[in-house]
């Protein structure tokens, strides 16, 4: 049977009763504007400040030219990802993003639980990127005090409690400052250009050592173990945004774009500027961009400067990580996704007067808080979980975008225009082939997720993302066979037929 555009989310039905139509009620209060949805996407998507972490890892998988030729292949295939996922998000806004998608997309006899797996890993991506998020942002404040008191030795257990900290402050904002993180957003936005252009600017203009351009543009290394080849792999918050059907795509393109320039241009100058790869990879800052910094001014004060401008956009990141959890979690517990499902569902009137899902927001950091605590024990088991941030997030990813291809395959070859992707913001005939490029780079990218980084592979350096994922696709599947199947109603939208 030919599906039907659902009359929820015609175009001619205004934002605010899109929500009524679905069976739910406008709880969340629509107060993000374009200019403050993109300051909170780029924010969480702060694709320069996250190289600082991986540099790493990538000089000793390739080197600088993998690096950066490899920046620009992922960025534009992740635009052909921002893109599908726009189109669907312009056609349905609510907070459950990736499962309410699958709902509304899927064959219905699939749909459910489709939706279900996906909202299980789409929450462990969320919240395992707020605990690494959290973690990098210990590690910035930690390397500070480091480098200004070389006599301080960092502990695993001092970065435990740094990330603690951050967590609960985000928890914090979150519970008594819902109402400011709009305006949060634009001030971070402005924050997180000025400091890339700051960065930039000071350590080109100051390092008088810089890498020669073969260094940085030709020189292949590889000190994996691994052969040459092994060695170069490398929308939650729309129901609180206004005119989202229009506004949110734009913030979704425009945060991938943005964040590929500004990526792109910070690898090319760190490149420059790193010194002994040596030193870089053993600094007791624990942190080597912040021994980047010191190298390039010569001055402990000057990289400390640059390193604050990293760790206020790390803890605001831990912020936004933590609204976008506990309105997944918020959603997913509306649709009756979650154990002790109402508790996580009820929204409160709290600081400011805004409407805040509070239950969720402690949940979210409560969860963030227990993965940061493999910390305690184990380095290689918190490297998974900075593993699962990111497979989590790509599989929810891939979900939507197969599910909106199966759409479209099925779809009745005498109604080529039936469609339910009908928003303001459509791919038109070129949705398919920018579906099909996004979902086979999602593919790619979670399996080579599961490589180890060195070779020979020992128990040390083994990585056990493939482990953990299987985990929790084991969980989500059991749960849904005992109870999901029974309870899980996922977003009530009606598929005419």
């Amino acid at each position: 049977m030919e599906k039907k555009a659902d009359p929820a989310f015609s175009p001619e039905v205004p934002e605010s009763l899109m929500l009524e139509n679905l069976g739910y009620a406008q709880e969340l209060k629509r107060s993000f504007s374009l200019l403050g949805m993109l300051g909170f996407s780029f924010c969480i998507v702060t694709s320069w400040s996250a190289l600082g972490s991986v540099l790493v890892v990538g000089i000793e998988s390739g080197g600088p030219p993998v690096m950066i030729y490899s920046w620009i292949a992922v960025s534009l295939l992740t635009l052909a990802v921002a893109s599908s996922l726009a189109e669907i998000c312009s056609a349905y806004p609510v907070a459950g993003g990736q499962y309410s998608w699958v709902m509304v997309l899927a064959p219905k006899s699939i749909a459910r639980g489709m939706s279900w797996i996906t909202g299980w890993f789409m929450i462990t991506g969320i919240l395992a990127m707020a605990a690494t998020t959290s973690f990098v942002g210990a590690n910035f404040i930690l390397g500070m005090a480091n480098l200004s008191y070389p006599g301080y030795a960092i502990k695993q257990w001092h970065t435990v409690l740094a990330s603690y900290s951050v967590a609960l402050l985000a928890a914090l904002a979150n519970l008594f400052g819902s109402h400011l993180l709009e305006r949060m957003s634009k001030v971070m936005m402005v924050w997180n250009i000025a400091s890339f252009f700051v960065v930039v600017i000071t350590i080109l203009a100051c390092n008088d050592h810089k890498q020669p351009a073969s260094f940085v543009f030709a020189e292949f290394q590889n000190l994996t173990g691994w052969g040459p080849a092994m060695a170069g792999l490398l929308g939650h918050m729309t129901e609180e945004m206004l005119f989202a059907t229009t506004e949110a795509p734009k913030a979704i393109i425009l945060s991938v774009v943005i964040g590929g320039l500004t990526g792109l241009v910070f690898l090319i100058a760190v490149c420059f500027c790193i010194g002994d790869f040596g030193s870089v990879a053993s600094t007791p800052t624990g942190v080597p961009l912040i021994q980047i910094f010191f190298d390039s001014t010569s001055s402990v004060a000057g990289a400390c400067v640059l390193a604050g401008l990293f760790a206020v956009i790390a803890l605001a990141t831990v912020v936004f990580l933590e609204a976008e959890g506990s309105r997944a979690l918020y959603a997913f517990a509306r649709d009756r996704g979650l154990p002790f499902s109402d508790t996580w569902a009820r929204v409160r009137t709290v600081g400011g007067g805004a409407s805040v899902p509070a239950n969720a927001v402690m949940l979210a950091c409560g969860a963030q808080m227990a993965l940061n605590s493999i910390y305690f024990g184990t380095v290689e088991g918190f490297n998974t979980v900075i593993a699962i941030s990111t497979a989590g997030f790509y599989l929810s990813y891939a979900t939507p975008l197969l599910a909106a291809l199966l759409h479209r395959l099925t779809r009745p070859s005498s109604s080529p225009n039936a469609t339910l992707l009908s928003g303001p913001y459509t791919l038109g005939r070129f949705g398919a082939p920018i579906n099909v490029i996004g979902l086979l780079f999602l593919v790619f990218a979670s399996i080579t997720f599961n490589f180890p980084g060195f070779a020979p592979v020992t128990a040390q350096n083994m990585n056990y993302t493939s482990a953990a994922t299987g985990v929790i696709g084991l969980v989500s599947l059991v749960t849904w066979v005992v109870s999901g199947r029974k309870r899980f109603t996922g977003p009530k939208v009606s598929m005419g037929e």
